[in-house]
């Protein structure tokens, strides 16, 4: 079939990935559209040796597109997608879809499967980040063992906020090396050697959005009866997202064998050595396609729990690599 595709919001920090995972993976398209505010149309952008030129998307002919990856903020999305999803499947990396019972929430490692109900809205969400890595790691165990209860801390990157906000912190570690007032711009206290327990916005019960994104978008794509409590925190690196997690299963587990489970899972690579840098840091995943998984342990303060360690890139696995991905499952198991 001929297929076309087109990234809405191709020159921020995803659309950008997304044309390089297509370019590493060597998706299988005739024709690419570059599509962003009319701010950035006439800006070009290069794809396989090719200057591709940005388009308006005021302008833009969706009935060109067979796929169109939406890579923009959920205001953009809630004018545009509806509307484009008329002439062109639509997967959003947005967070205005996710918990929408029309509209299937996949990571394909996990759940291909609900892309079978996509054409009721003809719009497919891509999860938040750190959802992203931590249910490709835990859909083996759960298979497995069965997971009851998970708690997170999470240690996410800055480039998980937008492009702003990593130069904000390359700005502001400039200035604490130099001795210079910090400005913070972009987050609520100074991100330069420091660590900031508050993502997205407060709700009523204390708990942050981005903590309550976690939560329910694990429930819709892996399991609706897990427990799952998470903290969320901003730390001062540019790229990839780290989890601390704690599992605990219905059944008994045995170390070895989760571990050699892992090992052999899709999207999953183990690194876990129990020496010095045996273990997988957010530095060693950027730009990787895997989901890492280190620091394997049982706890002994409770019956059947494991520990883990898990990194990955969050513009790939988190945002890029998994759109495309659910692109490459429509193709590959005959969707579209």
């Amino acid at each position: 079939m001929s297929l076309s595709i087109a990234i809405v919001g191709a020159t921020g920090n995803v659309g950008r990935k997304i044309i390089e995972v297509l370019d590493k993976r060597n998706f299988p398209l005739d024709s690419l559209y570059l599509v962003a505010s009319k701010n950035s149309a006439g800006k070009e952008i290069e794809f396989k040796n090719k200057k591709l030129i940005v388009e308006d998307l005021e302008k833009f002919d969706f009935s060109k597109a067979t796929i169109s990856f939406f890579c923009c903020g959920s205001t953009i999305t809630k004018e545009w997608a509806e509307k484009v999803a008329k002439q062109s499947i639509v997967i959003d990396n947005s967070s205005l879809y996710r918990m929408n019972p029309d509209v299937p929430l996949v990571v394909p490692e996990v759940n291909w499967q609900d892309l079978k109900h996509f054409k009721k809205k003809n719009i497919i969400a891509n999860p938040n980040c750190s959802t992203a890595q931590l249910v490709v790691p835990l859909k083996p165990l759960h298979d497995l063992y069965t997971i009851k209860r998970i708690v997170v801390s999470t240690y996410q990157s800055v480039s998980g906020a937008g492009k702003e906000p990593m130069d904000e912190l390359i700005s502001q570690t400039k200035q604490f090396l130099n001795n210079e007032t910090i400005q913070s711009k972009k987050f609520t206290k100074q991100i330069a050697f420091n660590a900031i327990p508050h993502i997205d916005v407060f709700a009523d019960d204390g708990y942050t959005k981005e903590e309550l994104k976690m939560v329910n978008e694990t429930k819709k794509i892996l399991d609706q009866n897990i427990k799952l409590t998470a903290t969320c925190v901003r730390i001062p690196v540019l790229v990839s997202h780290s989890e601390s997690v704690n599992l605990q299963f219905e059944k008994s587990f045995n170390l070895e064998e989760a571990r050699s489970v892992l090992s052999k899972a899709e999207g999953c690579k183990v690194i876990d050595e129990r020496k010095d840098g045996g273990y997988i840091t957010p530095f060693e995943a950027e730009g990787k396609f895997e989901t890492y998984i280190s620091r394997m342990r049982v706890d002994h303060t409770e019956n059947n729990c494991l520990n883990l360690w898990i990194v990955s890139d969050n513009l790939l696995k988190g945002a890029a690599l998994n759109a495309v991905q659910i692109a490459e499952t429509l193709i590959n198991k005959k969707l579209i």
